[in-house]
C-alpha cells in the first residue's frame, strides 16, 4: 500500500486496503472510537513493519493523524512486492508531514476517488442493515479506474538525465494511471492545493511538454518518445504518436480561486493543446476535487482545454481519431457481418454434402 502511497495516514491506508472495515463496529459510540476499532489491525500491521525497519513515522497531518511513509528498505521491498524496478518506485516522501502532510493527503484523496475501492459485502454478515446499506450503495455506484497496481505516485518524468538519475528540467507527476483495461493507457494527473498562480501551473505544463517531446534511439536505431520505452500506448490510425493526457485536480484549500485561474491558464497554455493530439498536443483536462470525490470518473465534471461542455473522464480524455477508426471498423463489420454469415452457412452445408457422399460410397472418416 505504502510502494504506492509513499506516504498516508491508517485511516487512508484502511479505506483503500480494506473498504469493508468502514461499514463495521457501528455498535462503537463515539466516531473516534470506531475509527480506533476499524483501523486497529493496519495499526498492528504497520507496528510490526517499523519494528523490522520497513515503516517509519513522518510527521502529522493538521488534523493530528500521525503518517507513515516506508524506509529506503521499505521501499525496496515494496518494489519487489509490486513487481516494479526499484527506480520506478520514486522516493520514499520522507518529510512529507513536516508542514502537515496537505499535499500528499490530497494525492491520496484524488487516488482514492479515481479508484474508488468497493467493500467486500460477504464480510459484513451481522452487522446493522443500515450499514449494509450504506455499503451496498457503494457497491451499486459507478465504478473506479483499474486497481492500486495500477497506479504510481511521485513519478519523475526526466526533462534532462535519466530515469534513474533525473536532471533538470523535468517534472514530477503527482499520479500516473495505468489502466488500458477500463479505457486508460496513460494517464498523468498533478494535484494543485490552490496555492499556485496560472503562471506557475503553465510553467509546470512546460516541463510536462517538455517530457513528452523527449526522443531516445532504440537499439535498431528508431527514435522514439522517452516515455514510451517505460508505458506502452498504441499509435492513433495515422500512426500518430499522440502524447499521454494531463489531468489537474484542484484541491480548494488555499487562497486562489480555480474558477479565475482555470481560464487563466487556458490561455497561457493554448500553444500546447490547441490543436490535435496527433499533431503533438497535449490533452490537458481538469475538475474539482470535491466533485471528483462525490462523483468519480464516470461524473461529467471534467473540462478539456478546448471543448465547452463538460464531459466523464474517458470522454474528455478520448481520442477522437480513435474512436471514429474504431467506429469505422464495427460499422464496417456489422455491414459485412451478413456475407460472412452467409459464407459459413454454405461452408458448412458443403462440409456436410462432402461427409454425406463419403458415406454413401463406404468411406470411413479417419
Amino acid at each position: 500500500m505504502l510502494g504506492v502511497l509513499k506516504v498516508a495516514t491508517v485511516d487512508q491506508i484502511q479505506r483503500i486496503a480494506a473498504p469493508h472495515l468502514t461499514f463495521r463496529h457501528t455498535d462503537k459510540e463515539t466516531p473516534s472510537e470506531r475509527k480506533t476499532a476499524r483501523t486497529a489491525s493496519h495499526l498492528g500491521a504497520l507496528s510490526d513493519l517499523r519494528k523490522h525497519g520497513l515503516v517509519e513515522s513522518g510527521g502529522r497531518t493538521r488534523g493530528g493523524e500521525i503518517l507513515r511513509n516506508l524506509t529506503p528498505m521499505g521501499l525496496k521491498a515494496a518494489a519487489k512486492e509490486l513487481r516494479r524496478p526499484a527506480w520506478e518506485m520514486g522516493s520514499t516522501a520522507r518529510g512529507g508531514g513536516r508542514s502537515g502532510g496537505s499535499h500528499p493527503m490530497a494525492v491520496n484523496e484524488a487516488l482514492f476517488a479515481l479508484l474508488r475501492p468497493k467493500p467486500d459485502l460477504s464480510l459484513l454478515d451481522g452487522e446493522p442493515a443500515e450499514a449494509v446499506e450504506a455499503a451496498q450503495a457503494v457497491v451499486d455506484a459507478p465504478d473506479g479506474l483499474g486497481v492500486l497496481a495500477s497506479y504510481a505516485t511521485e513519478v519523475a518524468l526526466p526533462g534532462t538525465g535519466t530515469w534513474t538519475n533525473p536532471g533538470k528540467g523535468g517534472v514530477q507527476a503527482d499520479i500516473v494511471l495505468t489502466a488500458p483495461e477500463d479505457g486508460v493507457p496513460l494517464l498523468f494527473i498533478e494535484i494543485d492545493n490552490c496555492y499556485e498562480s496560472a503562471h506557475e501551473l503553465a510553467g509546470k505544463i512546460d516541463r510536462y511538454i517538455r517530457f513528452c517531446r523527449r526522443t531516445e534511439t532504440d537499439p535498431d536505431g528508431t527514435q522514439r518518445p522517452m516515455w514510451r520505452t517505460r508505458w506502452w500506448v498504441r499509435d492513433d490510425p495515422g500512426g500518430h504518436v499522440p502524447p499521454p493526457p494531463l489531468l489537474l485536480v484542484f484541491n480548494r484549500i488555499g487562497p486562489r480561486n480555480p474558477n479565475t485561474v482555470i481560464p487563466h491558464l487556458a490561455e497561457l497554455t493554448r500553444q500546447h493543446w490547441d490543436g490535435e493530439a496527433h499533431d503533438g498536443k497535449l490533452p490537458i483536462v481538469v475538475t474539482d476535487m470535491n466533485m471528483l470525490r462525490e462523483q468519480g470518473p464516470a461524473g461529467t465534471i471534467f473540462q478539456r482545454f478546448g471543448r465547452s461542455e463538460n464531459q466523464t473522464l474517458l470522454a474528455a480524455i478520448g481520442n477522437l481519431r480513435w474512436e471514429a477508426s474504431d467506429a469505422r471498423q464495427s460499422t464496417e463489420y456489422r455491414a459485412r457481418q451478413p456475407e460472412y454469415e452467409t459464407q459459413l452457412r454454405r461452408a458448412a452445408a458443403h462440409q456436410a454434402e462432402s461427409e454425406q457422399q463419403e458415406h454413401d460410397q463406404g468411406v470411413v472418416p479417419k
